[in-house]
């Protein structure tokens, strides 16, 4: 499985922008693909979760704020990650994750930069 993380920048404080994590290979191992984020100095952190069957999971620092979903049309395997309200605190990279079923296996893509000025 490879994941190709795209859509980091620069934004002022509540600003939006929107992440993407395109899956490629054999996809149909992945049970859930989530974003997590590194901040300088800080240990890497789950942000957002999204599983086989839909089901969602969000850090509690970025609900209400973030949403992740997933582009269900065939032959698509990219999950978005649309972040609003943006904090300064949300400055990190941000990296895609996919975990494998019924296995340890973790597949990470490259991180994507994010940068929220105050």
């Amino acid at each position: 499985v490879q994941l190709q993380a795209s859509g980091g920048g620069l934004v002022q404080a509540g600003g939006s922008l929107r992440l993407s994590c395109a899956a490629s290979g054999s996809t149909f191992t992945i049970n859930a693909i989530g974003w997590y984020r590194q901040a300088p100095g800080k240990q890497r952190e789950l942000v957002a979760l999204i599983n086989r069957g839909g089901s969602t999971n969000y850090a509690d620092s970025v609900k209400g704020r973030f949403t992740i979903s997933r582009d269900n049309a065939k032959n698509t395997n990219t999950v978005y990650l649309q972040m609003n309200s943006l904090k300064p605190e949300d400055t990190a990279v941000y990296f895609c994750n996919a975990n494998r079923i019924l296995s340890t296996v973790q597949y990470w893509g490259q991180g994507t930069q994010v940068t929220v000025s105050s």
